[in-house]
């Protein structure tokens, strides 16, 4: 009776999805009788109709001896890449706001379904916040704003207060239910005194003020932590070559070198400081501009990292960087999703390209832009802010679930922090990433790109499991 009940409730799903019914939450299939359909191998699918939208399988797949002539995806556990430190969002000051104004219950269920590990929720390991606004803020502001002619080198007046409304409340809430999360901060300008044309849009940081702009830094972590929030990393500054946001900075590479082993760098050392320091935080057409700083020792000594983009480039720009400099890290920070969104060709290319492709060029995360936005793709800043920008969710005033939500989801809820990409083979259409985590599963993550369905095996240890993936579809694969 369970199966004849199970049989009928996908019916009706699916019928419900292609008919345009938006679910509340992820599909996920009735209990079922583990000895039916229980195997070694747990899947996990999203089609691009969105008929299957991170769903577990209910199909019994176990590994075997049999030989057949199908295409084969070996997993190697003997190739070990780079650890991964996790997979996430930007929570913009305009998605905080947004969650933040929820009713309590529904915004602890909305919080415990994106950052636990329980069953029905995503995991999300990995935030990037802006240091003051973002394009994404309703309004644009630092930490330290001084009536026109007046500065504060010694950052005297230098406040968080700003963020106490929405943001540090929302991340208090996601500590408690993952208090490990990785979380990056990034600027997207500095104070307007500090700056060549006094603008929140545009201009470059004057020289005179890197002292007072690292100090800036430090006394913004210094203020995290005292409301129980770590900095992991940060970015000197979010798109540099690009001035055209509100509020932005534009920074040369050359710049960017001078600050960090003139004045950021070393005030790090000495307020004993330790969080990473994560250089570029741009597209990765321009893979010169962090190997320009890392060729120089003297900033090299203080950074972790190169931070990436892809608005322009090759995501094979970031194991270029890695090849030149192998003992610093390689991260993935930034993609938006534009509205309104093709979600099966937005669902292939972000997979392939960006789950799959960044942590296949050594990235140690991936980022989706950004968590939330309304249905208008609100918040956003005036003259500069992004106005098309699609959230993870949609929050407007229900909550709906979008393409960047299943994106991450695939990695996140497999991929916990600390497990190392390991050894798989491209087969046709088939594009695909493996991981051994630190509870010693697998994870396999393969995006079919083409149009029809894939008969094919996934191999490890000599032995074999056959399996089907629909065309367009991502699966991840766990054993």
């Amino acid at each position: 009776m369970r199966v004849i009940f199970y049989a009928i409730t996908i019916i009706l799903i699916s019928y419900a999805c292609k008919k345009g019914v938006r679910t509340s939450s992820p599909i996920t299939p009735p209990a079922v009788d583990e000895q039916i359909l229980a195997g070694e191998v747990s899947f996990w699918l999203t089609r691009g109709d969105r008929s299957a939208l991170l769903q577990k399988q209910n199909v019994a797949l176990n590994f075997s001896a049999t030989n057949n002539g199908n295409s084969t995806i070996e997993v190697d556990e003997t190739q070990v890449f780079q650890s991964i430190d996790g997979f996430g969002y930007t929570l913009t000051g305009g998605s905080a706001t947004l969650i933040n104004n929820l009713a309590a219950a529904e915004k602890d269920a909305l919080i415990k379904e994106l950052f636990s590990t329980e069953e029905g929720a995503i995991g999300v390991s990995y935030l990037r916040l802006s240091i003051g606004a973002s394009d994404l803020s309703a309004n644009v502001f630092t930490y330290n704003e001084r009536p026109a002619g007046q500065t504060d080198v010694n950052q005297d007046h230098f406040s968080i207060a700003a963020e106490m409304v929405d943001l540090v409340p929302i991340l208090k809430k996601i500590l408690t239910v993952n208090p490990t999360i990785k979380i990056l901060g990034s600027p997207w300008t500095a104070p307007t005194w500090m700056k060549t044309n006094k603008a929140y849009k545009g201009g470059s940081l004057l020289p005179e003020y890197y002292q007072s702009y690292a100090k800036y830094f430090v006394k913004y972590i210094q203020a995290m932590k005292m409301e129980g929030i770590n900095i992991d990393a940060i970015t000197i500054q979010n798109e540099p070559l690009h001035p055209g946001n509100t509020p932005s900075l534009y920074m040369e590479a050359a710049d960017q070198g001078i600050f960090i082993k003139t004045a950021l760098g070393p005030a790090f050392q000495a307020a004993g400081i330790t969080t990473k320091i994560i250089l570029y935080d741009h597209n990765a057409d321009r893979p010169d501009y962090p190997m320009s700083i890392l060729a120089d020792p003297a900033a090299n000594a203080y950074v972790d990292g190169s931070a990436f983009h892809l608005y322009g480039g090759n995501i094979s720009a970031l194991s270029t960087v890695h090849n030149a400099y192998p003992s610093k890290h390689v991260y993935f920070t930034e993609q938006w999703v534009g509205g309104p969104s093709n979600f099966a060709e937005d669902l292939k290319w972000h997979i392939s390209t960006l789950i799959i492709g960044a942590t296949r060029n050594w990235s140690r995360n991936v980022l989706e832009w950004n968590l939330a936005a309304d249905a208008n793709y609100n918040p956003h800043t005036p003259d500069g802010g992004c106005t098309t920008c699609l959230g993870a969710i949609t929050i407007a005033p229900a909550i709906s679930r979008n393409v960047a939500y299943y994106v991450i989801g695939h990695a996140s809820k497999f991929v916990r922090p600390g497990s190392v990409r390991i050894g798989s083979n491209i087969v046709g259409t088939l594009s695909n990433v493996a991981f051994k985590t630190p509870d010693g599963k697998r994870v396999l993550i393969i995006m079919n790109t083409s149009s029809d369905a894939q008969v094919f095996n996934i191999k490890h240890n000599g032995k074999i499991v056959t399996t089907n993936l629909p065309g367009g579809a991502a699966g991840t694969y766990v054993w």
